[in-house]
């Protein structure tokens, strides 16, 4: 499958999470992770070609992760393997949301293939992470990303993590730049917040929308909305839902997104007003089926 005009390209880190188990004091289950890679597996279900380039390692988690993104259609022709084994991020669920203390050094998760040659044979190619700010990775996500915002549809997810075991400014100053090259950015109102610390969510969204590209702002519960440079703001409620677990909810979010795109005749940065009501839905539909249950891959049809 690698490649044509309706995949999606999605270059970064798949990940163990390590996820505290209910009622079982200090024992935590071992998860599948990483945003890149649920939003990989998202695109997957969602019907939508999806080629996942990260990083695999020679362990039993990696092993886990492979068998995770095949059984959901995945392609991994386009991964970096190693001997390495792979990182994993152990998840602090609080009142506040959920968040993570990363083992991230020497791991095959943060070994990706420079793809900048490649990008062009995709619809869209997806960004944004760990891997956009954690080295050797780095580099790779940023040449890829110039690449795809010359030659195809860059999709920058952000994703800011409060724990990256590296400096604050030198990984927001490359989740800004990876911002300001792409067509489409989606971000929820706490990345905002980090990346241009002081400034308010919504300014920060019609400035990044002015220089012609379509932003994407979640809030949770509170819905989304999507700012463009042509049109006023646009709206869609949370779909509603008992809450059973939040992780990997964003990340479906974007995988919804995306997919709808896809199936509405192209990818691209200037949807048509009714077309973006469409997208916001869907994707808020299929971030609510990952909210009703304990897994992270979503469920709308």
């Amino acid at each position: 499958m690698t490649g044509g005009p309706g995949a999606v390209l999605v270059l970064g880190e798949a990940l163990i999470d390590l996820v505290p188990v209910a009622g079982d004091g200090g024992v935590r289950a071992a998860q599948f992770g990483g945003a890149p890679a649920n939003v990989a597996v998202g695109l997957a279900r969602l019907g939508t070609p999806a080629a996942f380039a990260g990083g695999l390692g020679g362990d039993g988690f990696a092993r886990t992760i492979e068998e995770r993104l095949l059984a959901a259609g995945v392609d991994l022709t386009l991964c970096e393997r190693s001997g390495l084994p792979t990182a994993l991020a152990v998840a602090e669920p609080d009142a506040g949301g959920t968040g993570y203390h990363f083992h991230l050094q020497d791991t095959a998760t943060f070994r990706l293939p420079d793809l900048s040659a490649r990008a062009s044979g995709f619809g869209a190619v997806y960004v944004g992470g760990l891997a956009a700010v954690v080295e050797p990775a780095a580099a790779a996500v940023r040449a890829t990303a110039l690449a795809a915002a010359e030659h195809s549809l860059l999709v920058v997810d952000p994703n800011v993590r409060q724990d990256r075991t590296l400096g604050a400014d030198h990984g927001s100053a490359a989740l800004r730049e990876l911002c300001d090259l792409a067509h489409v950015v989606k971000a929820s109102d706490e990345d905002l917040e980090r990346l241009w610390p002081g400034a308010d969510a919504e300014e920060t969204c019609r400035k990044l929308a002015a220089g012609g590209r379509l932003v994407i702002l979640t809030r949770g519960a509170r819905g989304s909305t999507a700012y463009t440079a042509t049109a006023p703001p646009m709206s869609v409620a949370a779909t509603p839902v008992e809450v059973v677990n939040t992780i990997g909810a964003g990340d479906a979010f974007a995988a919804g997104l995306l997919s709808r795109m896809g199936a509405l005749g192209t990818f691209t940065a200037t949807p048509e007003p009714e077309e973006v009501r469409d997208m916001l839905a869907y994707a808020s539909e299929a971030a609510a089926s990952v909210c009703a249950q304990a897994g992270t891959e979503p469920t709308v049809t």
